[in-house]
């Protein structure tokens, strides 16, 4: 008799599994209610069963689900054309997922450098420490993580790795076989680390200087979450490609890599595909949520709770320093620093109700819906406030 359950045991799962979704809130089976700032890990930013994700998937249900990309698809040709409009962008391919938005850039990265450069020596992306970028083999490979990379030797060749945020370290990187840098503008499993002012900029410049790509990752920080379309907007300069996922499909299965022109033409037919990429049931869920994302005013409207959320967490890191020692992030991509261990303030919170997600360097992740407004903000302000006192008073 297997030992092994039916599930592959990749995951360390929390005894808790939930019937129905209802805006920021998840009613679990056991009948209890919790406040949703984990989001799926940032992926239902538009909360649970929004009316109008709801219809537009359901209404495309009813037509048609899969037909390949051996045909045009109206719903792709539309979101592409609205996420260029909205951005850096000149050409959009579809995926399934952030790992493979991040593996279509760097493919994208090393095609446009043999093929249309001519440079076939350049095949290395300069990478960061501390990140993370996916589960495939090559992203786990740029993540380079010693926890996700363990066991899965020999990586894939062709990254080099340097601290996040030194520009001086990037410079020296660069060599004659170098592609491409890839960069998160906020690091986010790694623990919500901004990346510092005038980092993205100067690498900017050095990409120019030597003719490489600068490839980010918003994966996690893309469609909103920091209060722009797209984080490096707040840094005021113009990316070459982009990798999203996770906010565009707000928890159906989707990812897309943009890109400006002189690169995505670098991708001609045959050279890169997906099956289930693009099709028509992701293709109405992402023009929905671009719907709500880009109304007049939403944006705004996300940066101004994740201010309040950070100005009250600041509040709450005052009052309990034993628990809590600082918070850091951009819009609702927030990072609640540990005193104490990471994993016992998450679990505190949930016993109050709320939900979050743990990260690297004692951080706990606040990752709310972008839906939430004063009385959501207000709840979770009291759940953190009540957990921290419960951990306090045990450590008496």
């Amino acid at each position: 008799m297997s030992t092994v359950p039916a599930v592959m045991p990749t995951y360390s799962r929390v005894d808790l599994s939930f019937d129905r979704g209802e805006g920021a809130w998840l009613l679990a089976n056991d009948g209890r209610r919790f406040l949703d700032f984990a989001s799926g890990i940032a992926v239902t930013g538009l909360g649970h069963a929004h009316p109008h994700l709801v219809e537009a998937l359901t209404s495309q249900a009813a037509k048609l689900w899969h037909c390949s990309n051996l045909f045009r698809i109206p719903g792709q040709e539309r979101l592409a054309q609205r996420l260029v409009d909205g951005s850096f962008a000149d050409s959009v391919f579809f995926t399934n997922s952030g790992a493979e938005a991040i593996e279509a850039a760097l493919k994208l990265a090393r095609r446009h450098q043999h093929v249309v450069r001519g440079e076939t020596a350049r095949y290395r992306t300069i990478v960061t420490r501390n990140a993370f970028h996916g589960r495939t083999l090559a992203t786990v490979t740029a993540g380079g993580q010693a926890k996700h990379v363990k066991g899965f030797e020999p990586l894939v060749e062709g990254f080099d790795r340097v601290d996040f945020g030194d520009l001086d370290a990037a410079r020296a990187a660069v060599t004659e076989e170098t592609a491409a840098i890839l960069v998160e503008p906020i690091q986010g499993e790694g623990g919500i680390f901004p990346a510092p002012e005038g980092y993205l900029s100067g690498l900017r410049r050095l990409a120019d200087e030597h003719g490489l790509l600068l490839i980010l990752d918003e994966v996690q920080t893309g469609v909103g979450r920091t209060g722009k379309l797209f984080a490096h907007e707040w840094d005021g300069i113009i990316p070459d490609v982009v990798a999203i996922a996770k906010g565009i499909g707000a928890g159906f299965p989707m990812g897309a890599c943009l890109a400006r022109e002189p690169y995505a033409s670098a991708l001609v037919a045959g050279s890169h595909g997906s099956t289930f990429g693009g099709n028509p049931l992701a293709m109405a869920v992402g023009n929905a949520v671009l719907d709500i994302i880009l109304a007049e005013g939403f944006l705004d409207g996300v940066s101004a709770r994740g201010a309040d959320l950070i100005a009250r967490l600041d509040g709450l890191v005052h009052r309990h320093p034993t628990i809590l020692a600082g918070v850091r992030g951009r819009g609702l991509m927030i990072g609640l620093v540990c005193a104490a261990p990471n994993g016992v303030v998450l679990n505190a919170l949930r016993e109050q109700g709320l939900l979050a997600v743990p990260a690297e360097a004692g951080v706990v992740r606040l990752l709310p819906p972008m839906i939430i407004g004063e009385a959501e903000v207000t709840a979770a302000e009291e759940m953190i406030d009540r957990a921290c006192v419960h951990l306090e008073r045990e450590a008496a």
